[in-house]
């Protein structure tokens, strides 16, 4: 008779045929109930609704949404497709979305279809889907990811008016990857939409392509329309021109940048200027790093001790010589982080002498990045590989809507974030947008949180501000303030919470 052990590895390997191709997500009837059940109780499935289920694994915990959004896509298309055949399409407002590849979780998915009920089906972790009750399938669609939307033309056709409103950004980006107006000019006109016209024929103009504005009301005069031109951004900050073509993560942090940078200005500190006493500042960073390593780490989940803060520094920590320090992920990570720190700090002595922090940062931050991990892969924890620099595969956020960029695009994000931080003239601008977008970006696999304050910090410094602690009691805060920047594009409640702690770091040191 098997062994319990025995029919677990028999059911792990019929999830791992099904799971080729990188699926995620099956219907209850393609595994055998024996296994089925087996799967659930050790914690490899999850039940989503009846009828569906998920992979996921027996570390995540009950309330750990990573498996779910990394899974979220998968599941409505596949439910869609099974449950409506091809007669379902998304929004106009979720097709434009996606198609300026904004990545955060909605909390409702709205599906229409001719076969519709007009129904809500909730989902794990408050997300639902409704089926809206269609007449008819419209022409403009297209997939994507498996998804049926309307094309990036109709979608900016159909979207309502308070849409500019709402996603700025997203409709700045769908805007900046159109190259030409003909086919949003064509739908235009065979619909006769000529208020619709007007309003893109304003938001194009607002976003610098006057020749697509003048072609589409030039168009629409020629054909007895009554056209009038409006700017749908009205009231919006920071609506700008975006260079034409470039890809969508790069046209979405610029115009990220250009909507919050004024807000950031305004709740932030004045910048004190490069310090006087460059000695007594540097003296200020050496003397804070035995708690900024304690709350930087902590903050990321590891267990660190002031004690042994205390051995790496003082060297007595030796993975060749010592088995324990070799096993131990804390004291690899502790250990990580001081030849990190120390790298930082010299990027810091030489930007209160002058040097320009967004190029140095550039040049530099790649050798941060490799003295945090170089322990791990010394030790044999990690393999060399690990110290290449950017991922090459998808992340998923514990706790959080928002879904980091896919991979192939995270060099160019990177690339235009440090373009925007030497663009920049207000550190304290460089300072906040530098840590959020690290973190949005999530260009590493694994260590975001540790540079993205790393990069604060030295652009703090190009100002005159004092390093500054983000402390590991007030995690919730602070993971809430990047959710809001992240998930609704708002960095009010980050800016703010920065700035009270870089105004405490100032008093410390007076």
């Amino acid at each position: 008779m098997a062994k319990p052990h025995e029919k677990l590895a028999q059911s792990l390997a019929i999830l791992k045929d099904l799971q080729e191709g990188g699926r995620r997500i099956f219907k209850s009837d393609e595994i055998r109930r024996v296994h089925r059940e087996r799967l659930l109780q050790n914690g490899f499935l999850r039940d989503i609704i009846r009828g569906w289920v998920m992979s996921t694994s027996p570390q995540a915990q009950e309330h750990d949404t990573t498996p779910w959004y990394a899974s979220f896509w998968e599941f409505c298309s596949l439910y869609c497709n099974d449950r409506f055949g091809k007669d379902w399409f998304l929004s106009p407002e979720q097709s434009l979305l996606l198609h300026a590849e904004a990545t955060a979780i909605l909390p409702q998915v709205v599906v229409n279809t001719p076969n519709g009920t007009n129904n809500k089906i909730d989902l794990l972790f408050a997300t639902s889907l409704y089926d809206l009750k269609v007449k008819g399938m419209p022409e403009e669609l297209t997939k994507k990811n498996g998804l049926r939307v309307f094309t990036m033309e109709a979608a900016l056709i159909r979207v309502p008016e308070g849409f500019f409103q709402r996603a700025p950004i997203d409709v700045q980006v769908a805007i900046a990857s159109l190259r030409n107006v003909s086919g949003v000019l064509g739908l235009l006109l065979d619909g006769g939409h000529s208020a619709v016209a007007g309003r893109l024929a304003g938001a194009f103009r607002r976003l610098g392509r006057e020749a697509f504005a003048d072609e589409i009301i030039a168009a629409f005069k020629s054909a007895n329309y009554d056209v009038r031109e409006t700017d749908p951004f009205a009231g919006q900050t920071g609506v700008t021109a975006i260079a034409a073509g470039v890809p969508p993560l790069v046209a979405r942090l610029r115009a990220i940048w250009q909507s919050q940078r004024a807000a950031v200005i305004e709740i932030f500190p004045k910048a004190p200027g490069l310090p006087s006493d460059k000695q007594a500042y540097m003296k200020f960073v050496e003397d804070i790093y035995e708690s900024d390593a304690y709350h930087s780490l902590s903050i990321e989940g590891y267990s660190v001790t002031p004690e042994l803060i205390d051995r790496v520094r003082g060297g007595d920590w030796n993975p060749q010589i010592n088995e324990e320090d070799r096993k131990n992920r804390d004291a690899l990570a502790a250990r990580g982080y001081y030849l990190a720190f120390q790298k930082v700090k010299d990027s810091v002595a030489a930007i209160v002498e002058g040097a320009p922090a967004g190029a140095l940062t550039r040049d530099t931050h790649s050798e941060w990045y490799r003295e945090l991990f170089a322990p791990s892969v010394t030790a044999g924890i990690l393999k060399a590989s690990a110290l290449a620099g950017y991922r090459n595969h998808p992340v998923y956020l514990r706790g959080s809507q928002h879904v980091p960029p896919r991979s192939e695009t995270v060099a160019d994000g990177m690339n235009a974030l440090f373009d925007l931080l030497q663009a920049e003239s207000e550190p304290s601008v460089r300072a906040v947008l530098g840590h959020w977008l690290v973190g949005y970006v999530h260009p590493y696999p694994d260590g975001n949180g540790r540079m993205a304050r790393f990069l604060m910090n030295t652009m703090l410094a190009s100002g005159g501000y004092h390093w500054t602690i983000v402390r590991v009691d007030d995690r919730k805060a602070y993971l809430a303030g990047l959710e809001d920047a992240s998930v609704n594009m708002d960095v009010r409640p980050f800016a703010a919470f920065l700035a009270q702690r870089v105004k405490w770091s100032s008093g410390q040191a007076k």
